[in-house]
């Protein structure tokens, strides 16, 4: 998501701070270009006057990247573009307000990234859209946080019935609501992941697990209730550990999203749009995400959720600025939906992903790739 997203203070880390360079000079559209290697994250510019601006990433490395404007804590994620192919480019547009940033590259999307500082400096001009147009994104903004609000809520209530039932020894149970409590974390997901703290707590994979990280959340909690052929078992005593720290992370995430000097601004929500396609592209239509469960097609319509409350929020400006793309953004949109329809719905249940077919796997990401680069336009159609 983008512009900026304003957070209750986090604890500073110690920042590493290389191999990001820069020959303060930006295309003549404004375009900030970034390359993104195996070793390095060069970037045209480290200084830009507030307000709107974009940066173009190239990954011109052999890994899979990614590209973050963080505050300077080094926590907080402003705006971010992830899943970049080796050769491929992604545009990511941001309204930055004047301020200390710091920018990161992060190859094989492990670990911190190669970080450098990155300057904002005060363009004398009001930060965001203005007059009537502003007053209706500032309305979509507030329609969308109590959105977000809702659904943490309800993630709170059902994690705790979910953590009660897996502590009690009633794995089905457990595993009977186990996709169906995900579902409000999914449709939510840039959010929370802009809390760089609480995000790998509670949703890491065992894919992405960095030597002698410590595994908690979500994911090492499915790993028990849905085991390997050969199965995969915890003591009570980690089971308490892990379910101890999903409750408590769940429990801080409602927390920060109903502090008051929290926001989210239409830059957010539009990127945030296109991040759960994202979402969707690397890891639901793959069947990466629930490794054990299979209950990705709980997750991928979650995302696809999300995505869709945060157009229809935005959808009454794009009406005015690009109407044609309002239409075509709505087509795809059905689309995907009837596909998914077919199998199944959050309410009833969906076919499991190792009951999906070669053809109805590339039927789906087909659709979903449709509709990834509309969906990729609409915030500098509906914001700049």
């Amino acid at each position: 998501m983008n512009a900026r997203l304003v957070l209750p203070a986090l604890a500073l880390g110690t920042l590493a701070l290389s191999g990001c360079v820069s020959n303060d000079t930006s295309s003549a559209d404004g375009t900030i270009d970034v390359s993104s290697t195996s070793d390095g994250c060069e970037l045209t510019t480290n200084t830009a006057p507030s307000g709107s601006m974009v940066f173009k990433v190239t990954n011109d490395g052999d890994d899979v990247t990614e590209f973050y404007l963080l505050a300077d804590d080094g926590l907080r994620i402003i705006t971010e573009v992830e899943n970049i192919g080796p050769g491929l480019s992604r545009e990511l547009v941001a309204q930055v307000p004047a301020g200390d940033y710091i920018t990161a590259c992060k190859p094989g999307m492990v670990g911190d990234g190669i970080q450098a500082a990155f300057t904002v400096t005060d363009s004398g001009e009001e930060v965001g859209p203005t007059g009537e147009i502003g007053e209706q994104l500032q309305a979509a903004s507030d329609q969308y946080l109590l959105y977000v609000r809702d659904q943490v809520a309800t993630l709170v209530t059902k994690t705790d019935a979910f953590a009660d039932a897996y502590l009690a020894g009633d794995d089905q149970a457990a595993a009977d609501m186990y996709a169906d409590t995900r579902v409000h974390w999914e449709r939510i997901e840039p959010v929370a992941e802009a809390f760089g703290d609480l995000d790998p707590s509670m949703d890491l994979r065992e894919a992405d697990l960095a030597e002698n990280e410590e595994w908690t959340g979500w994911h090492h909690i499915e790993k028990n209730l849905f085991p390997p052929a050969e199965g995969y078992e915890l003591t009570q005593e980690e089971r308490q550990a892990l379910t101890d720290r999903l409750v408590s992370d769940t429990a801080e995430l409602n927390k920060r999203v109903n502090a008051e000097d929290f926001k989210i601004d239409a830059f957010q929500i539009g990127n945030g749009a296109k991040e759960l396609l994202d979402e969707v592209a690397a890891g639901k239509i793959t069947g990466e995400e629930e490794a054990w469960s299979h209950t990705d097609l709980w997750d991928f319509q979650a995302n696809l959720d999300g995505a869709s409350v945060a157009f229809g929020v935005l959808r009454p400006v794009l009406e005015q600025t690009d109407p044609d793309l309002a239409t075509e953004l709505d087509a795809r949109f059905d689309a995907v939906q009837v596909l998914l329809a077919a199998q199944g719905s959050v309410e009833d249940g969906f076919t499991y992903y190792t009951d999906l077919t070669d053809d109805q796997i590339q039927e789906l990401a087909r659709a979903v790739d449709a509709l990834g680069e509309p969906l990729s336009r609409l915030t500098a159609a509906a914001v700049l």
